[in-house]
């Protein structure tokens, strides 16, 4: 993943996104995924280390390898992983494409929105599957921007998210490559693939995932590619504003708010 093809930037509003995006789908995308004791595991494209403090808590017994190209990112993530007095993690600056591992280096392979930001997903993957020995395992996790659904309807709202999708596309991103993971997965050569799709539902009943979901980590990122899209002409900032207010909107008393990750694990 080249350091300029993360659509949201690298802001410290965005790492506080990210971790409020981890903390709040914690149960729902990771509780299923723990590795045994001494597990050597890849975590490709660690980002600031939000998954990384997840999977190092559910596997505590395991040796995990957390890479990213971002030295920033590799930063933050440290601190992370200092500041929660995690000791199973080591850090490395490296290109998922160009990776310094010999072949059968790892037991299991984590990414966790990584693929959505690559130009050449299934090449990755590829890349990946020499590391693992035999019968080891990959997970891969998705979101799907076209899953997004919300209460009251809004047309400007539903033009803000494709905003998204589309400075993402010309990124040579895919924000819909959740749909797509059982192709991608297979294609690449894995075994044994099974994708589970976890949607992520918000009402007024829920007041943790109306804050931490449909608040602090969807509205949140849709904002926060304003600049991009007024600078490029996608939507005027009328229209943005009142498609940014619409989403917050799903959030009041009466609103819903639905969203679907998609989970792949499969074999070598």
């Amino acid at each position: 993943m080249a350091d300029n093809n993360y659509v949201h930037g690298y802001s410290a509003r965005e790492s506080e996104r990210l971790a409020d995006q981890a903390q709040t789908l914690t149960e729902l995308l990771h509780d299923d995924t723990r590795y045994s004791a001494g597990a050597r595991v890849l975590e490709a494209g660690c980002g600031i280390g939000a998954q990384t403090v997840i999977l190092a808590r559910n596997s505590p017994g395991a040796v995990i390898t957390s890479i990213d190209i971002s030295e920033e990112s590799l930063k933050r993530a440290k601190e992370t992983i200092r500041q929660e007095g995690i000791t199973n993690v080591t850090f490395r600056q490296a290109d998922i494409f160009h990776l310094p591992f010999g072949p059968a280096s790892f037991d299991h392979i984590f990414l966790c929105f990584v693929l959505e930001h690559l130009a050449e997903p299934a090449r990755a993957l590829e890349q990946l599957r020499p590391l693992l020995k035999d019968g080891g395992t990959i997970t891969v996790i998705e979101g799907d921007h076209g899953s997004t659904f919300f209460h009251p309807e809004n047309e400007d709202a539903r033009r803000a998210v494709q905003c998204l999708v589309t400075l993402q596309q010309q990124m040579g991103g895919n924000a819909l490559i959740g749909r797509q993971l059982y192709p991608l997965v297979s294609s690449a050569g894995y075994h044994d693939v099974h994708v589970s799709p976890r949607m992520v539902y918000v009402d007024a009943s829920r007041p943790a995932l109306v804050e931490g979901f449909t608040k602090l980590t969807f509205t949140a990122m849709v904002e926060g590619v304003g600049p991009a899209v007024l600078e490029k002409g996608l939507m005027s900032r009328e229209e943005w504003e009142r498609g940014v207010a619409a989403l917050y909107r799903a959030a009041e008393q009466d609103g819903v708010f639905c969203y679907t990750f998609f989970k792949a694990t499969a074999r070598k």
